[in-house]
């Protein structure tokens, strides 16, 4: 017994010997981006230790050994949040992304792909939906740090009514796929399926509660489940403690959704006036999510959509920036998200400028994508502020975002939990 005690008491004082000696940072910076009062600060600093922000101020003493970051003439943001991606599959060609790529092409491509958005500046994403798991593959795969990316909370399979938009369409009744799909119908069903989804991995469940653009059912914004279906879906995710994101275009179809008590409604493109009464009363987040339909109409040729598609996203791009302006203008809590694997992966900011378009500043923009959405994937005390003992999760650009909020698409410099993923090149940053 005494031996056994000698020995974990050596472990614990090495341990602390470990963590005693982990790799401190002090990041010295020219415009501090405060989210959480809103406005610039001068000639702050930042000590990282570890992958933790320690102290956060304008005169610290830092450990002999810290290592100095100066970015004393860039403005210093939280490392941004996309809360609506696909990070395991970009769009190519129509025909050719349904049928001549396997979910095992998806996951050797994928590592690209989050490498890509983590060097745009994005430390943070969900994953709104992946086939085969791939998003739970990608998420062990970053934590474990075999491969760079951001932090990712994911939904697994996007559950579907038959016929909805995450089902196949508009093909012959004769051609199936041999793989797992989140097609359900009726309340056993649903809750079989949130319960498999979580099993395997699911941080947040995701559900079509209207069609959509890239699939070709009829509709681009009728509903798709039932009310009662809907409000299975949310209590089943509610019991195992996971918080629902419900897709989204349709009036209807979102009504049903926030009443259901889903936590976000992703794309929200055709409100009305009831629907944005009830994003408030309900505290129900929206995700516009809107550079991507215009993404899709630039690009339709290119990747040989089939007509009706581009007519859907003419269509909702027609009425998207006015029911956002409503929305912003009526108080809508707004969380940054992109559609990102539509469009490439590493244009991720280009949302920013819709929403500065649609009645935001580009301070309220910048915290929809930091403070705003890191209450929506439920990690405030984790993620979306430079405070202590948060993540130490920090960007750098050159020019002032809040007077053009478009800089954010070239990030120069990137860090996530107190490692640097990009900012050796630029001259503006030295160490």
């Amino acid at each position: 017994m005494k031996r056994i005690l000698f020995i974990v008491s050596a472990l614990l004082i090495a341990a602390g010997a470990i963590a005693a000696e982990a790799p401190a940072s002090l990041i010295k910076t020219g415009h501090f981006v405060d989210v959480l009062q809103g406005k610039v600060l001068e000639n702050q600093m930042v000590l990282v230790e570890g992958e933790r922000i320690k102290e956060v101020g304008p005169n610290i003493n830092a450990p002999p050994n810290a290592k100095v970051i100066d970015l004393s003439s860039s403005w210093v943001l939280p490392g941004l949040i996309d809360c609506h991606t696909h990070l395991s599959s970009q769009s190519e060609n129509y025909y050719d992304d349904i049928f001549r790529k396997s979910p095992i092409d998806q996951a050797v491509y994928a590592h690209v792909y989050v490498r890509r958005t983590l060097e745009a500046g994005f430390t943070t994403c969900r994953d709104v939906g992946s086939g085969e798991f791939v998003d739970v593959a990608l998420r062990k795969a970053i934590n474990a740090g075999k491969i760079p990316g951001p932090r990712l909370f994911v939904a697994g399979h996007v559950l579907s009514s038959t016929g909805g938009h995450g089902d196949l369409n508009g093909f012959s009744p004769y051609l199936h796929f041999g793989t797992m799909d989140g097609v359900v119908d009726g309340i056993d069903e649903i809750r079989k399926k949130v319960r498999w989804n979580i099993k395997y991995g699911a941080d947040v469940i995701k559900f079509t509660a209207t069609a959509g653009v890239l699939s070709e059912e009829e509709s681009v914004g009728a509903p798709q489940f039932s009310a009662e279906e809907m409000k299975a879906i949310v209590d089943e995710a509610s019991m195992w403690d996971r918080r629902v994101a419900a897709h989204a275009h349709g009036a209807e179809g979102i009504k049903r959704a926030i009443r259901a008590g889903v936590t976000s409604i992703e794309h929200g493109s055709i409100l009305d006036d009831e629907a944005i009464t009830l994003f408030k009363e309900h505290g129900t987040y929206l995700v516009p999510t809107v550079y991507v339909g215009f993404s899709v109409v630039e690009h339709a040729a290119e990747w040989h959509l089939p007509k009706k598609l581009v007519e859907k996203a003419n269509m909702i791009n027609a009425q998207k920036m006015t029911w956002l302006r409503k929305a912003i203008a009526g108080g809508v809590k707004i969380a940054y998200g992109t559609d990102a694997g539509v469009f490439p992966h590493g244009e991720n900011a280009k949302d920013f400028r819709y929403l500065v378009e649609g009645g935001m500043t580009p301070m309220q923009a910048i915290q929809s994508a930091t403070v705003t959405a890191a209450a929506l994937i439920g990690q405030p005390d984790k993620l979306g502020s430079l405070e202590p003992g948060k993540f130490a999760d920090l960007i750098a650009v050159n020019d002032d975002p809040l007077k053009d909020i478009t800089v954010l698409e070239k990030v120069p410099f990137v860090m996530k939990a107190g490692t640097i993923y990009r900012g050796k090149a630029p001259a503006a940053f030295s160490e």
